[in-house]
């Protein structure tokens, strides 16, 4: 990716010499200009009612679906997701679309008997205005679906400002979009840093994934100017394992969240933490799941692992890794020429190396000892981070005694860190989230603002003889 002399250049990171986009930044003004035709037409969104907004929200699920191919295909060339990873988004976007086309149609408030005297009393939400969402490059097209499709169901018009390195993605997403939408209701503007700061320096309500750093200053911006932000961040995720726990299993969901799609993903696996007796069984499998994970051309369907995004994250996964011992790695295939790395598990990590403290966001995870499950959990709870943890046991007594003491906004028994159910709320603790939840009914309520009517008669009624 590059954002020099005014344009965003995007490469495959399976082939740098393959440029998929080359496209001119929005600028600032162009922005600030999106988001005040997006204020514009939001009004006619939102007043044209429950079936236009449904029924548009559908239309688009449709039209995703119908370019399934062609979105997965991009998303392999332009971000380096295994295509059988990229297919799988592109489906959980069509369902994300769809849950959200029947939003439009649920209540939206309640009605309260006065306290006194003749009336009502009404609760209401509604649309902020312009939703301004900053996405990240790993999940092109899940995330702005996440973010925009409730955004628009509950009558907000969007402007989308997505990674550089997803140009192409997005704006392909936004064309599948904007064909089913009224114009201006739904706008992309290519960019960097600057595009960013333009959407928060004016939207109506402010939705941002991506780095802690990034996160930090777009949410200041925003409450700055009073404006709804949420703000989706870095991991530094835990799987606890149990002595109890199926080994086999344990080990293959760690690997597949360790290494799958490089350990791009905030929920990826980055500490393997060993309860007891569980250590050296769990090394053990670790190294064989380790050792049959397919790396290498993120086009064949076996791939688990492609490369990185660019040669920046390679290197800054190799410094991360630099004198640690190696329990098991996987192997790259010779002769590929994009930003690969091996996917590895060390152990013997001090308590103040950065890979115990800070998101490396790679194929790399530490393999930790923990004396019991107390143990275990204050290991969890010593980074700055706080999204997800799993826990690998066959007892439930063990699993909930452990549940309550974690300081992770999501918690997975016997499931990987990774997979994200989108009907549920998602986010995190500590340096990984600020603001409201994420996804299905909490995702509805950050996009709308509550009002209470109180609805009283001009005069007195009549009295009835």
């Amino acid at each position: 990716m590059n954002t020099a002399h005014s344009t965003v250049v995007s490469r495959n990171p399976a082939d740098p010499s393959d440029v998929v986009v080359e496209t001119t930044l929005s600028g600032a003004f162009a922005t600030v200009s999106a988001v005040e035709e997006a204020r514009g037409a939001q009004v006619g969104w939102s007043d044209g009612g429950a079936a236009a907004r449904a029924a548009a929200l559908g239309a688009v699920a449709d039209g995703i679906e119908a370019a399934a191919g062609e979105l997965a295909a991009l998303a392999v060339r332009e971000v380096g997701k295994p295509v059988a990873e990229a297919r799988a988004e592109v489906a959980r976007s069509v369902a994300i679309w769809r849950y959200y086309a029947q939003a439009p149609y649920d209540a939206i408030g309640s009605v309260h008997e006065a306290a006194a005297g003749a009336g009502l009393l009404i609760t209401r939400r509604r649309p902020h205005g312009v939703a301004g969402l900053i996405t990240p490059w790993n999940f092109p097209y899940a995330i702005p679906s996440w973010k925009a499709a409730p955004a628009l169901a509950a009558g907000n018009s969007v402007v989308l400002k997505p990674a550089p390195e997803a140009t192409a993605c997005a704006l392909r997403l936004a064309g599948i979009v904007q064909h089913a939408l009224p114009a201006r209701v739904f706008t992309v503007v290519p960019g960097g840093a600057g595009e960013g700061e333009a959407v928060v320096s004016t939207a109506d309500v402010v939705s941002f994934t991506g780095s802690t750093l990034a996160g930090r200053t777009v949410a200041r911006a925003a409450m700055a100017r009073g404006v709804p932000v949420q703000a989706e961040m870095g991991g530094l995720n835990a799987a606890v394992v149990l002595p109890d726990a199926d080994m086999g299993q344990a080990a293959a969901h760690i690997a597949g969240a360790l290494a799958g799609y490089a350990g791009q993903k905030c929920t990826a696996t980055s500490r393997v933490i060993a309860v007891g007796a569980a250590y050296d069984p769990l090394r053990e499998a670790l190294v064989a799941a380790l050792r049959d994970l397919r790396v290498g051309d993120p086009s064949d369907p076996s791939t688990v692992c492609g490369p990185l995004i660019g040669e920046a994250a390679r290197e800054r996964v190799r410094r991360a890794r630099a004198g640690l011992p190696d329990v098991a790695e996987a192997s790259v295939p010779d002769g590929d020429s994009g930003w690969y790395t091996a996917p590895a598990l060390v152990e013997k990590v001090p308590h103040e190396h950065p890979l115990l403290r800070e998101e490396v966001f790679g194929p790399l995870a530490a393999l930790l000892p923990a004396d019991d499950l107390e143990h275990a959990v204050r290991i969890t709870k010593s980074v700055p981070y706080g999204l997800v943890t799993s826990v690998h046991t066959a007892s439930l007594d063990r699993a909930l005694h452990g549940l309550d003491r974690l300081d992770t906004g999501m918690i997975r028994v016997n499931a990987p860190t990774t997979g994200v159910d989108f009907h549920l709320p998602f986010g995190g603790a500590k340096d990984s989230s600020i603001g409201p939840r994420e996804q299905g009914r909490a995702a509805l309520e950050f996009y709308t603002a509550g009002r209470t009517y109180t609805l009283s008669p001009a005069r007195p009624p009549a009295k009835t003889t």
